[in-house]
Formats: structure tokens, C-alpha cells, sequence
């Protein structure tokens, strides 16, 4: 809730796409990375457009397994994705009654994607360079 006489908020542009840490007091701090099921789903759907359970098998293989994915959540992130304008449908058709919408990357959020992954790579050379500035086991002060 804002203060009275506070200034409103600047609207993010859907564009962008980046979320932002928010202050209590309504200042922006930084963009916040991708979460890890969201950085799957769009990786996922970076070759081809699949419906939602296709997106669940994709994102299963990808990470080996490690997040479990549930349908509630996955159409929960694929609605959010969506209204931040990082996915777009890209066809629906009817199968045995129920309809299956198919999901694409756009390509806001396939440079969503490639900042991501630039940023990890970055974030992984400044973690090994540390590393292997770390003294020897035998040498580290206890």
C-alpha cells in the first residue's frame, strides 16, 4: 500500500519483461533472474511450440528430474510467462474433448532466455575464478 503523497510507481513495460525487487517504500532495486522453473519452461519451449503436458515431459528431461512439476503450477507459470509476454499461444485444437493449447516462445522471451543464461555463465566464471583462489585444504585458516 502507498503512502498518501507518495509518487506513483513507473509502469514496467511488458517488453522488458524483467521483474524487479520492490522496497517496501515503492523503490525499485534491481532485475531478479528467472526462477528455476521458469528459466526451464522457456528453455523448454526455445525449440518448439508444445502444449502443457508436453512442456512437463520437456522440463522433467531437462532438469533430470529434480523439479517436480504438478499441472496446477505449471499452468499457473505458463499464464504468468504469458501475461509478461515472454510466451505467446500459438494454436489450440481439441483433443478427445478437452482443449489443448499450444504455447510458444516469443521472442522477448527468448532474449529473456539468452540474458539468462548469459548472466549464469558470468555468475559461474566469477564462482570458479574464486574457487580456485581458495587455498589449499591443508593451508585454510580454521
Amino acid at each position: 500500500m502507498r503512502a498518501a503523497g507518495q509518487a506513483p510507481l513507473p509502469a514496467l513495460q511488458a517488453e522488458s519483461a524483467i521483474r524487479l525487487s520492490v522496497y517496501a517504500d515503492g523503490r525499485y532495486d534491481r532485475p531478479v533472474g528467472l526462477q528455476e522453473l521458469r528459466f526451464f519452461i522457456l528453455t523448454a519451449l526455445a525449440r518448439e511450440p508444445l502444449h502443457g503436458y508436453g512442456v512437463m515431459r520437456a522440463v522433467s528431461e531437462l532438469c533430470q528430474g529434480r523439479l517436480e512439476l504438478r499441472a496446477g503450477t505449471l499452468h499457473a507459470a505458463l499464464d504468468r510467462l504469458s501475461e509478461d509476454g515472454l510466451l505467446a499461444v500459438h494454436r489450440e485444437e481439441a483433443v478427445e474433448g478437452r482443449l489443448r493449447r499450444y504455447y510458444r516462445l516469443t521472442d522477448a522471451g527468448a532474449a529473456r532466455l539468452e540474458a539468462e543464461v548469459a548472466q549464469l555463465r558470468a555468475n559461474a566464471r566469477l564462482a570458479a575464478t574464486q574457487l580456485r583462489r581458495r587455498p589449499s585444504p591443508g593451508l585454510a585458516a580454521s
